[in-house]
């Protein structure tokens, strides 16, 4: 069905329609999700959240080709509230190592990569991440951060030159 046609039907309280609009991106929301707060439960909760929330405020949406940003930079607020509520910090003893995202050197390579993100400022972090682990173009970076693209792709220069001065290289 056309999600023009569902995110109407949303607006005017049809739940199926909005639970059919969020499924068809179900993927997309968790990888968003779980880039933010690296574990499942925590992601599971963000994106239950979110839907509480565009459930409840489906019908101020002025347009219907924002659905899919605005519901994105929904979930981002939710992640940043539950990292903030839990000031979380990522310990080994979280990370599943053993689950079904990828094998031992992938989960390996990723905290190396987390460690070394972690030391830039959270505003190039959360632009690298966007970038390059879940592969958005800078206009849906722009729409979900809410900032000007221009300053996405300055975030994302700045956090890669410092990353690479941290790494020690141009690799």
């Amino acid at each position: 069905m056309d999600a023009k046609l569902l995110i109407k039907q949303a607006k005017r309280g049809d739940k199926e329609a909005l639970l059919k609009l969020i499924m068809d991106k179900k993927d997309e929301y968790y990888k968003l999700a779980y880039v933010y707060l690296k574990n499942r439960e925590d992601s599971l909760d963000a994106l239950q959240d979110m839907i509480i929330i565009l459930y409840e405020n489906i019908h101020k949406l002025k347009k219907e080709e924002a659905f899919y940003s605005w519901s994105k930079t929904i979930l981002v607020n939710c992640c940043k509230k539950i990292l903030k509520v839990s000031n979380k910090t990522i310990s080994f003893e979280k990370i599943d190592l053993h689950g079904d995202h990828g094998d031992y050197e992938e989960k390996e390579a990723q905290i190396v990569l987390d460690v070394y993100l972690s030391k830039l400022s959270p505003i190039y972090a959360e632009a690298i991440k966007l970038k390059y682990l879940l592969d958005l173009d800078y206009k849906t970076i722009s729409d979900i951060l809410q900032i000007p693209e221009g300053t996405v792709k300055s975030r994302i220069s700045k956090g890669m030159k410092k990353l690479k001065e941290e790494v020690g290289g141009e690799n």
